[in-house]
């Protein structure tokens, strides 16, 4: 990576059409932040007509898809956007995480078998869908070890999940009127675990810095009452994972970013256009249905995710002191209306795409306490 010149102009951009606000302004704090970082124009939303011809770094809301979007917006690599490029859609979802039942399922244009074969070792057992007829063999493949958990790739804060625990409820869900729909577009059949802990592993490289981070990730619940994703505790390091992994580490967070590691190097060798300026990654650890310890790589985010005002505000501090070797930062997200606390930086406040209120907010703390 290079150092981003301050003549480029910084630009949120969302990128799914009806975004909810939230998501929304968020891109726009975060990119806003970011400007005043690098010390760089602060250009708002991303406009065709308003920024046609311009040199920008964009912050999409999510992966870039395809070498038409990625030529519309100017990005050519790595460099240009804090984020990720992929050829085809399925490979920024969590359907490249397991291999298909057999060489005869169906399986998306691009499908790569040689990243499930590099990432076996590291993934949870379980299987991706792509047709109804391919689902009830690779729900009864699977059960025979099990509960499993039925995961709709395009879904995010682990929203959509449900577990199965026999063949019979899975026939339940095979009779639903939109079930055909729903796997078509893509499913996740994964061993389910108990007393589980996700774990956050992930770099990020803007400009001529790289942030190397390991942490942990927990729940909340909204206005539904649904669990959903409520935030993450990072410690981040100037530098690469051999610079994280010089810390004194717990042998469980030392497994996930061996895990992590595994997986971010297959992504690069099969899929060899695919580039990514933030990488995330979520390993889940926890029992199995026979009480044994699992651990594996769940899914992979080269996009704005849920950590990332947390990555911002770790290089701010790096930036305001060169010299410190790490940092501990959270990011929060919360559905109760409450002050901010003490020495926060407020990222969102206002209503949610599933309740009347959410608030987003950052806290740092030093490595050492």
């Amino acid at each position: 990576m290079t150092p981003i010149a301050s003549k480029k102009l910084v630009v949120a951009h969302s990128v799914r059409a009806g975004a909810p606000q939230h998501e929304v302004q968020t891109n726009k704090a975060l990119a806003r932040w970011l400007a005043q970082i690098l010390g760089c124009k602060f250009g708002g939303s991303y406009d065709a007509d308003k920024h046609r011809g311009r040199d920008l770094y964009l912050l999409p809301t999510q992966t870039i898809v395809g070498a038409t979007q990625a030529h519309a917006l100017g990005i050519k690599g790595p460099d240009d956007l804090w984020g990720g490029f992929v050829e085809h859609d399925f490979i920024c979802t969590k359907a490249i995480s397991h291999g298909l039942r057999s060489h005869l399922a169906h399986a998306p244009k691009g499908w790569s078998p040689l990243f499930c074969e590099r990432v076996r070792n590291v993934v949870l057992d379980g299987l991706s869908v792509f047709s109804l007829e391919d689902a009830r063999l690779a729900a009864e493949h699977l059960l025979y070890s099990g509960p499993i958990r039925m995961k709709p790739i395009h879904a995010c804060a682990g929203r959509g999940q449900e577990v199965i625990r026999s063949l019979d409820a899975f026939d339940e869900v095979l009779a639903r009127p939109d079930s055909a729909k729903q796997f078509s577009a893509g499913v996740v059949l994964e061993q389910d675990l108990s007393d589980v802990v996700t774990h956050s592993v992930g770099q990020s490289f803007i400009g001529d810095k790289v942030l190397s981070y390991c942490g942990d990730q927990y729940l909340t619940r909204d206005a539904h009452g649904e669990e959903v994703y409520g935030g993450s505790n990072l410690l981040v390091v100037q530098g690469g994972y051999d610079d994280l992994l010089a810390l004194d580490l717990p042998d469980d967070v030392r497994l996930a970013i061996g895990q992590a590691q595994v997986f971010d190097s297959a992504a690069d060798e099969a899929y060899p256009r695919f580039y990514a300026s933030r990488r995330n990654y979520d390993i889940a650890q926890g029992l199995d249905s026979n009480g044994k310890p699992r651990s594996g790589v769940l899914e992979q985010s080269w996009r704005m995710g849920g950590a990332s005002s947390a990555e911002v505000a770790a290089l701010q501090s790096f930036l305001n002191d060169p010299a410190m070797p790490a940092i501990r930062v959270s990011s929060v997200e919360t559905y109760i209306d409450q002050p901010l606390p003490a020495d926060a930086i407020e990222v969102y406040r206002g209503p949610a795409e599933n309740s009347d209120f959410l608030l987003k907010y950052v806290t740092v703390k030093s490595y050492d306490g």
